[in-house]
C-alpha cells in the first residue's frame, strides 16, 4: 500500500483565476502567479494516483493567511472526502494567528472527518511557530481529537528556492517539546532535525516527530532514505511528494534508487502513514 502522506489541491475557482486569489494572498501571488507554480484539483489527482498505484493521499490546501480563504479550501478539501472517502485523508489548514476563528473552524473540519491540522506555515501565514501560546488552543483540539499536527519547517542551509523561509528546526524545536501530547508531522525531513536525534535528548523530545520526505529531489540525494532510518525510528518516516509540486515518478523513482527493501520499504511508502491516521 502506497500513501502520499503530503500532497496539495486547489478549488476549481482558485485554479480558474489564480490572480484575484494572489490580489488577496501575496505568498499565493509569489507562489503560484508569480512563479506559475503548477496547480490540481482532485480528478486529476486522482489519474496520478492510479497510473503510479498510489492508494490514498493525505491532502492540504494553501496555508492562507485569511481565514475566509481557509475555509473556502477547508469547504473543497472535506467535499473531496466525502466524494472519495477510500482515496483522500484530509488535512485542515488554518492560520493560527486567527486565534478563536481558527480553533472554530479548525474544530468544524475535524468534526467533517477531517483527520489532521496542516500545513501550517508559520511565514505566509505571519505566525511564529515559537508563540507557545499561540498554538496552545490547537494543539489541545488536536489531542481531543487525536490528530496529528503538520508544520512546515525547512532546511537553514543549502539553496535558495520560492517558499524556503526562516522556519527551520530551531523554530519548531519548542513547539515539540512543550507539546508532548501530540503528534507532529515536519515535512521535508523536518529541515534535517532528524539528524539531531543522534543526541539522547532530541530523540527522546521527537518520540512522537514524524518527518516527510515531500519535495525530497529538489533537496537531498536519495541516499536520505536509508540514512534517515539509521538515525530516527523508522516507523515515523513517511513518503510524500508536495503534488503537483513534484510527481510520482520521480518522487518514488528516487525511493527505489535508495535501495529500501523489505519491511522498512513498505512502512515507509504507506504502513506508517496508514497507523498514524487510523486507515
Amino acid at each position: 500500500m502506497i500513501i502520499d502522506a503530503h500532497a496539495h489541491i486547489f478549488p476549481d475557482r482558485v485554479r480558474k483565476d489564480p490572480a484575484a486569489y494572489g490580489e488577496r494572498d501575496p505568498s499565493f501571488r509569489l507562489v503560484y502567479v508569480k512563479g506559475k507554480a503548477r496547480m490540481t484539483g482532485a480528478e486529476e489527482h486522482l489519474k496520478a494516483m492510479d497510473e503510479a498505484g498510489v492508494e490514498r493521499a493525505v491532502i492540504c490546501s494553501f496555508p492562507w493567511r485569511d481565514m475566509d480563504l481557509a475555509r473556502e479550501s477547508n469547504d473543497y478539501v472535506m467535499d473531496c472526502l466525502h466524494r472519495w472517502p477510500a482515496r483522500f485523508i484530509g488535512m485542515c489548514c488554518v492560520n493560527p494567528a486567527a486565534g478563536e476563528a481558527a480553533l472554530k473552524e479548525a474544530r468544524r473540519c475535524l468534526e467533517g472527518g477531517m483527520r489532521g491540522l496542516g500545513e501550517l506555515h508559520g511565514e505566509p501565514q505571519g505566525f511564529d511557530p515559537g508563540d507557545l501560546d499561540l498554538f496552545r488552543p490547537l494543539v489541545g483540539l488536536a489531542a481531543e481529537h487525536g490528530v496529528p499536527i503538520m508544520v512546515h519547517v525547512n532546511e537553514p542551509v543549502g539553496h535558495k528556492y520560492i517558499g524556503k523561509g526562516r522556519v527551520s528546526p530551531y523554530a519548531v524545536y519548542p513547539l515539540i517539546t512543550e507539546f508532548p501530547q501530540v503528534d507532529w508531522i515536519l515535512p521535508h525531513w523536518g529541515g534535517g532535525l532528524f539528524i539531531y536525534e543522534l543526541m539522547p535528548e532530541v530523540a527522546e523530545a521527537c518520540r512522537r516527530v514524524y518527518y516527510d520526505s515531500a519535495a525530497s529531489p529538489f533537496l537531498y540525494r536519495p541516499d536520505i532514505y536509508r540514512i534517515a532510518p539509521m538515525v530516527a525510528d523508522p516507523s515515523r518516516i513517511l513518503y510524500g511528494t508536495d503534488f503537483p509540486l513534484l510527481g510520482y515518478e520521480r518522487t518514488l523513482g528516487d525511493l527505489e534508487r535508495a535501495g529500501l527493501e523489505g519491511e522498512l520499504k513498505d512502512a515507509v511508502l504507506g504502513g506508517n502513514a496508514a497507523r498514524l491516521f487510523r486507515v
